[in-house]
């Protein structure tokens, strides 16, 4: 009985779609299997464990391109993490510390009467105060004593605007270090937050430069005060000592009375 062609042709055109699916899955082979031979009379003959060897190293090769894959997305994911690592902090708080630390300075640097200056200190101290004060005429000692007075006021009003500008910097303070802290928590790297926390170190280091001005500023002022007493108690003592000189003291003489 002889069969439609086309019948007879379908197996042969099934097989040849699974050879050609087979040699796509399996670009790359060693050492091939064949899958189909050809038996006598040149029929193809399936010989199920060479596809099956096949089918395998086929997916042998597409795991091992899954793994490279996988690498390159490992890497290229190791170098995004070492971008963002490297990444800046957009935030600098640099300029206005650095701004509230020159206006303590210049706020330091104008101190009036007696600057902050060893030398001009030991200058004044040598003319002004002590036993320095107790020389001189009466009208001498009194525009000194006016003079230390006068270094004294100065010096607790420095204290005060010292102690102003102090308090003045706790606000912009406080909005610093919200901002700082925002970029930390928001920091993207190691970098920004490394960044982050310097100028948190900075801020702090403000506030403590602050603090050690306004100390000073008072420590002066009271430094001022206490010399200021001792010399005015010198130089009252010394005032008493020359209203109660009587040069030689007293003498007998002859008396002469009227009509003698």
């Amino acid at each position: 009985m002889i069969r439609n062609p086309d019948q007879r042709c379908r197996p042969l055109k099934l097989t040849a779609a699974l050879v050609a699916g087979t040699l796509a899955l399996t670009p790359v082979l060693t050492t091939p299997a064949q899958a189909f031979l050809f038996g006598g009379g040149g029929r193809i003959v399936y010989d199920p464990q060479n596809h099956a060897e096949n089918i395998l190293s086929a997916a042998r090769a597409l795991e091992q391109i899954n793994n490279q894959i996988a690498q390159i997305q490992n890497q290229a994911q190791m170098l995004m993490s070492d971008a963002l690592n490297l990444a800046s902090l957009p935030h600098s708080s640099l300029a206005p510390l650095q701004d509230a630390i020159g206006q303590t300075q210049r706020l330091m640097a104008d101190a009036q009467s007696l600057a902050f200056d060893v030398a001009s200190i030991e200058t004044a101290f040598a003319q002004d105060y002590g036993a320095a004060a107790a020389e001189g005429d009466f009208d001498t000692m009194i525009a000194g004593a006016r003079d230390r007075w006068e270094t004294s006021v100065a010096g607790f009003e420095d204290a005060l605007r010292v102690q102003a500008d102090a308090v003045g910097n706790i606000e912009g303070a406080r909005t610093q270090m919200d901002a700082l802290t925002r970029e930390s928590q928001g920091a993207v790297g190691a970098l920004q937050v490394a960044q982050a926390g310097n100028q948190l170190l900075a801020l702090q280091s403000t506030q403590i430069a602050d603090l050690t001005a306004a100390i000073a500023a008072q420590n002066r002022a009271e430094a001022l005060e206490g010399p200021r007493i001792a010399t005015a108690e010198a130089q009252g003592r010394e005032n008493l000592a020359r209203f109660l000189d009587y040069g030689g003291g007293y003498s007998p003489g002859t008396v002469r009375f009227f009509g003698d």
